[in-house]
């Protein structure tokens, strides 16, 4: 007996494993049992979680139409693309500002009040882990999803809705914000560039003014009531220079009428070239309203079900992962046994 397990040079034999195993079949039996026990409490005690899913897309150019009103052209303010939009979106879909917006008005209510009294950050996060945002497909990365997975089927379908269409909301309110802005920063240069016109002819009318009084002290220093008639070529070069040195030589009447006639002008807004329209412009950015209606940041790619069947726990995975781990604990325990019970029958027989 000796002479053989020495040749063997402590060898396993296999025969005597399984034999050792066999007569070690309640230990494994009762591993089996404890663990897939364990298994099925847990698979059948665990709530089950129901997941609701919503597909995102970006708008169509159609959708944001209206956003564009009064840009691009000579405006000098860039025409918003879908991108520009649905960019706005994607940042408020995951931003943290709205999950703690979403946890407190939708999450925090369904609770008990002992349940409220936990810590909030854990809370939080539980809820986080909950509500999932990521890409849908690698081949197209505009397309989103938004997944929640809670106990109740009908919560989980709410609460992607409710976190889409808010998100939704904030980047609406965000853009219009900036088209509005930027309306009035257009309306308020255009004002500058009026105001500027307008100061701008006022001047110039009061030195005209004063250039018709001097050349009406010259006209009457010189007792020239009336233009003097001049034929030929001198006469187109004498009128050309009337506006200038020659001015005098329109005469007093006709001078003392065109200073009476600037001195009782009320406007000199007729006589600046391109202010209507420039009024125009001025009026349509200050009154500049984008209703939010007309306006989509995101489009919904199908629609959102009311889950029927649990995606977790999924009892049959975990019942068969508690029958193979239980049967393969109880071999472990049944051949660490056998060796230990091997090693001693050795001992004992040197």
């Amino acid at each position: 007996m000796v002479s053989e397990r020495l040749v063997r040079n402590d060898e396993l034999d296999l025969t005597e494993l399984f034999k050792g195993l066999w007569k070690q079949k309640l230990l494994i039996l009762l591993c089996t049992t404890v663990v897939l026990s364990a298994a099925v409490t847990y698979a059948w005690t665990t709530p089950p979680s129901y997941e609701a899913k919503m597909f995102i897309q970006p708008p169509s150019q159609s959708d944001i139409g209206n956003l564009n009103y009064g840009r691009g052209g000579d405006s000098n303010l860039e025409v918003l693309r879908v991108k520009d939009v649905y960019d706005v979106y994607l940042r408020c879909l995951q931003s943290e500002s709205l999950r703690w917006e979403l946890y407190r008005s939708v999450y925090m209510p369904g609770l008990t009040q002992e349940q409220r009294e936990g810590p909030q950050n854990a809370m939080f996060a539980r809820f986080s882990q909950s509500l999932v945002v990521a890409q849908a497909s690698k081949d197209d990365p505009t397309r989103f999803s938004v997944t929640a997975t809670v106990t109740d089927p009908q919560q989980a379908a709410q609460w992607v809705t409710a976190f889409a269409a808010r998100a939704g909301e904030q980047a609406r309110d965000e853009i219009l914000r900036n088209v509005k802005s930027d309306a009035t920063i257009k309306a308020d240069n255009l004002q500058k560039q009026i105001d500027a016109q307008q100061a701008s002819s006022r001047k110039e009318r009061e030195d005209e003014i004063v250039q018709l009084k001097e050349a009406l002290r010259v006209a009457k220093s010189i007792d020239l009531e009336k233009p003097p008639i001049i034929s030929g070529k001198l006469a187109a070069e004498v009128s050309a220079g009337m506006d200038h040195s020659l001015m005098y030589m329109r005469g007093s009447k006709a001078l003392e009428a065109e200073i009476d006639n600037l001195q009782a002008r009320q406007s000199d807004d007729p006589f600046i070239g391109n202010l209507r329209q420039k009024q125009e412009s001025l009026a349509f950015y200050r009154t500049l309203e984008v209703p939010p209606s007309s306006i989509k940041v995101y489009r919904q790619d199908g629609i959102v079900e009311v889950p029927d069947r649990p995606v977790k726990p999924r009892k049959m995975l975990i019942v068969a992962l508690g029958l193979a781990l239980g049967f393969g604990l109880g071999i472990f325990l049944a051949v660490l046994r056998f060796l230990i019970v091997d090693k001693a029958n050795e001992r004992r027989a040197v």
